[in-house]
């Protein structure tokens, strides 16, 4: 079962009400699903999609209001993943599910959809809200990449292996700083498979120490770099193609936005070795 645990709480009440309304709406999809007692299940699950509808609407609209009074960095990257919510949940609603199988089959691939939503979303996104300065705040310094001091956690492995990622993330920003054209999408892209490959490595090593050391918060960490990776394999090549600079920009304000409010707010957490 979905639980709305410690590690999804941004602080914000009003938000973090409406993200315990979708849990909680996961859950009724979980228990229709589960459900073999009632055979045609056609007005439930259109029930279920108004309601998602309805809070979408109304929850999106509240955390971007949010965003855009605080001059959230994340909020364009924010709007585009509330519009592809919605349009995935408008596109469950088209579906003719007249028949029990397609009904079980639709409810299948909404709970898999919501539950992916809820932790991808959550913790790879929404978790940043408020805790970002404004973006001109940190993106306009000379090297807004250099791994400096504040960035150490303390653990030789772990800081030998973010510094090199601070390091990956500045290739790539650099190119979009001077321009995306065709030839340098090219070698932002070979970037990118670069740093997938290394981060799943370094998430591996920092995940072997926690478990090492007992880290009780070993099972949040492994959301949030599932998370991340989830982020890196969704960029979405139609929409790269239709602005590459803005795109781009943006996944690059993502990635390091990410990366430095991991380390300070999570990594700085890991015990080190007596």
């Amino acid at each position: 079962m979905f639980q709305f645990t410690e590690d999804c709480i941004l602080g914000l009440d009003e938000i973090d009400e409406e993200h315990r309304r979708l849990f909680d709406l996961l859950g009724q999809g979980m228990d229709m699903l589960k459900n073999r007692y009632i055979w045609d299940r056609y007005e439930d699950i259109k029930d279920l999609l108004r309601q998602l509808e309805d809070y979408a609407e109304q929850h999106f609209a509240h955390e971007e209001a949010y965003m855009e009074q605080i001059r959230d960095p994340e909020l364009i990257l924010q709007r585009s993943q509330h519009m592809a919510f919605r349009e995935k949940i408008c596109n469950f609603g088209l579906t003719d599910i007249d028949e029990p199988q397609v009904q079980q089959e639709l409810l299948e691939e909404l709970i898999s959809y919501l539950a992916k939503w809820l932790y991808h979303h959550i913790i790879g996104s929404d978790i940043l809200i408020g805790k970002l300065p404004p973006l001109e705040e940190w993106m306009v310094r000379e090297n807004p990449c250099e791994f400096t001091e504040e960035y150490q956690v303390g653990i030789g492995l772990i800081d030998k292996e973010h510094e090199m990622l601070f390091e990956i993330i500045g290739r790539a920003n650099r190119l979009v700083r001077e321009g995306v054209d065709e030839d340098s999408l090219d070698e932002i892209w070979e970037i990118l498979k670069e740093l997938k490959t290394y981060t799943q490595f370094h998430f591996g090593d920092e995940e072997e120490y926690m478990e090492r050391m007992a880290y009780e918060g070993l099972p949040a960490q492994k959301r949030a770099h599932t998370a991340f990776i989830g982020k890196i394999e969704s960029i979405d090549l139609v929409e790269v193609g239709q602005d590459p600079q803005e795109y781009m920009q943006s996944l690059m304000e993502f990635l390091l936005g990410w990366l430095i409010n991991h380390i300070l707010n999570s990594d700085k957490k890991i015990p080190k070795e007596s």
